[in-house]
């Protein structure tokens, strides 16, 4: 059997060539940033683990695009732009150079797409699972940031893109769902798969919004949080809730399955609260982006938890609101 690189090896060989300036040729133990003036900086952090984020086969490239993009998400929620990111991987003791240069290469692909370049971070082995953890850092224009308990009463509710997409693409990859076609099929689990941040909502959540946050865990419990934490409550139309026609033709094989979509997370779409006379000016904004929006509801003065009414007019009680690891 060859002999495995060193730690040093392995860095200076995959990760080094995806080092920004600021990274100091990965060679030092810190990395040096230094923010724009008149910005703030925003950071986040995501650990995805394989058997719970992902699966163990899926391909290297594409684990590494989902643990760069759910972090990309939460810097889009808060209207932030990527500045760069720290990587730690834990590899489990069956790793090889193939597996590892695909996983940067995909890193890379996605560094270079979203402007958001390696600063530095820790390779290390572990008897459990692939784990991945990602510090992802951007910056927003000072007084611009977009905090989740910001949304005031009379804010127009709305989210990006489609709901359920991911959930329904795992129940499928699982085999715990109706067959479609091809194309539908193929459209879910990549959604699952790669998911897609709204990057270019960010402006327009910067500009419009007082508060926003991404839908990681499930779009009713993670509205529900945003709600609780700003102090007010709503009425949520379900039948506004976008929904793709795969969503759609898989939801008309099993009705059940719409639960899942609007409770299952993974879809890192952004919810957004715009003051109503700001509402035309977000959608147009999101429209000039190439991002879709759609309102489902307005923010009312109130402490309740939000009530979701279904297309008959009669509220909706799911058995569980969202994704929870504990």
């Amino acid at each position: 059997m060859p002999e495995r690189p060193s730690e040093d090896d392995l860095i200076a060989r995959y990760f080094a060539p995806l080092a920004a300036p600021e990274g100091l040729g990965l060679r030092d133990d810190a990395a040096l940033l230094r923010p724009a003036a008149g910005a703030d900086l925003v950071l986040t952090k995501d650990a995805l683990v394989a058997g719970v984020h992902f699966f163990a086969d899926d391909p290297p490239a594409a684990i590494a695009r989902k643990a760069l993009r759910v972090n990309l998400s939460d810097l889009a929620a808060k209207g932030a732009t990527p500045l760069g990111f720290l990587l730690a991987l834990a590899l489990p003791g069956d790793w090889s150079a193939p597996w590892l240069a695909a996983f940067a290469a995909g890193l890379g692909e996605d560094a270079r797409t979203y402007a958001c370049p390696l600063f530095g971070g820790d390779t290390v082995m572990t008897p459990g699972p692939l784990t991945i953890s990602i510090t992802a850092l951007g910056q927003v224009e000072r007084g611009r940031f977009a905090p989740r308990d910001g949304a005031r009463p009379g804010d127009c509710i709305y989210v990006s893109g489609a709901i359920g997409d991911a959930a329904i693409g795992l129940r499928l990859r699982l085999g715990q769902a109706a067959a479609l076609s091809r194309e539908h099929a193929d459209y879910l689990a990549d959604r699952y798969l790669l998911p897609q941040p709204r990057q270019g909502l960010a402006p327009a959540v910067r500009q419009f919004a007082h508060g926003a946050m991404d839908v990681s865990d499930g779009f009713v419990g993670d509205l529900a949080k945003m709600l609780r934490v700003s102090g007010v409550t709503a009425e949520i139309d379900l039948g506004r809730v976008p929904l793709s026609d795969a969503a759609q033709a898989a939801i008309g094989l099993d009705r059940a399955l719409f639960e899942i979509a609007v409770t299952g997370g993974d879809d890192y779409e952004i919810l957004a609260c715009v003051p109503a006379e700001r509402g035309g000016a977000f959608e147009a904004a999101a429209r000039a982006a190439g991002v879709a929006v759609t309102r489902v509801g307005v923010a009312q003065r109130g402490d309740a938890p939000p009530k979701f009414i279904g297309r008959d007019g009669v509220e909706v009680v799911f058995a569980r609101a969202a994704f929870s690891h504990f």
